[in-house]
């Protein structure tokens, strides 16, 4: 990570790098203008002639908001859920370092789920300590080297790394030889996600990053993923430079949490300092590396937003097969089954609400647990498979019903959302959500489980579904059980475990 800033790129803007007439600087170190040694301490308000907004900061502050700040901000918690990617997925970093400081936590995640990443280094990394006294440049680059080998071996030890050495700070200067290079490793083989530096991000040679990583993912069809890193220093909340549409998050376990950390911390030379002269300082400054406490990698995706299924997309469906999803023989669905109903708290429930019951193969499985059960679906064709298979349950009823239209009256005492929340668009999952808690008895239960992999027809995907549930519904979470296939959650409004509900406990 070398210190810098720049100015934000428009479609329009010509590739100008030297910083404006208006901006003081007192160490051209993080200025757009290679040099060795500048820092930017003030910047222009007014949007420069090249069409870049500039970002000013200086490394050796501290950010300008806390990490509680950023976490205490409302739009935090709402923010989408990114799927993760299940193809090839490339991970480029601008300088060693930003692997671990900006996805980390992705790279985890990714390797836990059996997708390893490849990482591709672009620089070497030798200008983050101009003028050391203790280590030149070519001995940094080469320890610089050693230090995100050791890292990408702690987040994801089957990740293959490739430095490209590149000089730091001169992306911009071998903008073509660095695109050629990274387009002859990318080869010809489908690439499913690009994972690239924010072109926002304030520094030169992580803005150069990102376009060229635009520019090869527009290339290849690979989705584009950009990660923020020094907007963490400069930025706030409320800064209009904070791309809050596109921000996404994966959420992260704790081996995940964990690993980033002890991955940022083999970067030795740039959170530490090298010896006590000024020159050899630290480069991240501790309240950045607190941000990594965080549970969370926070991504930058332009995706459209897509709108709620409607009746005809399931009819459509239902027409080319009875069964499409394989509930009545795959050994997938019949174990999933077995799973959310031992998940349930209760043994038996009076008034149960089943929401998407499809051709209605779970719906039997509910109707023995239950005194009362509307099982709803959009599908006709769906419902009338449903009916057949539950004629004999009398407290059983199957009905056409759209709840992003109109959830039932309740009281219901359990709500089940099996593999249907991935079908409302974001505000209709909330809305339902919000209908769902209303009509909930006071000791009601929601179990929900869902699909985690992406599916390119629905508006959301299991994991974004879960998330706003979690958010939504501000319920007790008494089970979490998550496979790299399915998540399920059970939330209940008694908090109470299964053992102290029996008295056991």
């Amino acid at each position: 990570m070398t210190g810098g800033a720049d100015a934000a790129p428009t479609a329009a803007a010509p590739d100008t790098d030297a910083p404006t007439a208006a901006v003081r600087v007192a160490d051209p170190l993080t200025t757009d203008a290679p040099t060795a040694a500048v820092r930017v301490t003030d910047a222009p308000t007014a949007v420069p002639a090249s069409g870049r907004t500039r970002v000013a900061f200086d490394r050796a502050d501290a950010p300008a908001a806390s990490d509680e700040t950023w976490t205490a901000d409302p739009r935090w918690t709402d923010l989408p859920a990114l799927a993760l990617p299940t193809g090839r997925t490339v991970v480029v970093a601008a300088h060693p370092d930003d692997e671990s400081l900006g996805v980390g936590g992705l790279v985890a995640e990714l390797a836990a789920r059996g997708n390893p990443p490849e990482v591709v280094v672009l620089t070497d990394g030798a200008a983050s300590h101009p003028g050391s006294p203790t280590v030149d440049p070519a001995r940094l680059a080469t320890i610089r080297a050693e230090e995100v080998r050791e890292a990408v071996a702690i987040l994801s030890p089957a990740s293959s790394v490739t430095l490209l050495g590149h000089p730091d700070g001169g992306l911009a200067e071998s903008r073509t030889q660095v695109e050629d290079d990274l387009r002859r490793l990318l080869g010809t083989a489908p690439v499913d996600t690009l994972v690239v530096p924010w072109r926002g991000d304030g520094h030169r040679d992580h803005r150069v990053a990102g376009e060229i990583g635009a520019t090869l993912a527009a290339e290849t069809g690979a989705r584009l993923v950009e990660y923020p890193l020094w907007m963490w220093h400069w930025a706030t909340p409320d800064d209009p430079r904070v791309p809050w549409d596109r921000l996404r998050v994966v959420d992260l376990a704790d081996a995940s949490v964990v690993r980033r950390h002890r991955a940022v911390a083999t970067h030795r030379t740039q959170v530490q300092p090298l010896s006590a002269d000024p020159r050899d300082a630290a480069v991240v400054h501790p309240d950045l590396i607190a941000t990594l406490d965080r549970d969370v990698d926070l991504l930058v995706v332009d995706d459209a937003s897509r709108p709620t299924l409607r009746s005809d997309y399931f009819d459509a469906t239902y027409a080319r097969r009875d069964d499409p999803w394989g509930f009545e023989d795959r050994w997938y669905e019949e174990r999933k089954r077995a799973v959310t109903l031992a998940a349930l708290p209760d043994r038996r429930y009076g008034r149960v609400l089943e929401v998407g019951c499809s051709i209605g193969v779970l719906t039997a499985d509910l109707a023995t647990r239950c005194d009362e059960l509307l099982a709803l679906d959009v599908a006709p064709a769906a419902v009338a498979r449903a009916r057949e298979r539950v004629a004999s349950a009398r407290h059983v009823r199957v009905e056409v019903g759209d709840v992003a239209a109109h959830v039932p009256d309740g009281p219901w005492d359990l709500v089940v959302l099996s593999e249907v929340g991935y079908y409302l668009a974001r505000e209709d999952l909330v809305r339902t959500a919000r209908a769902v808690r209303a009509s909930l008895a006071p000791r009601g239960t929601v179990v929900a489980v869902h699909w985690r992999h992406p599916v390119a027809d629905y508006p959301l995907t299991g994991d974004e579904v879960h998330r706003v549930l979690h958010r939504t519904l501000d319920l007790a979470p008494l089970v979490r059980h998550e496979e790299a296939d399915f998540m399920l959650d059970v939330l209940a409004a008694d908090p109470r475990s299964v053992a102290r509900r029996e008295g056991l406990a």
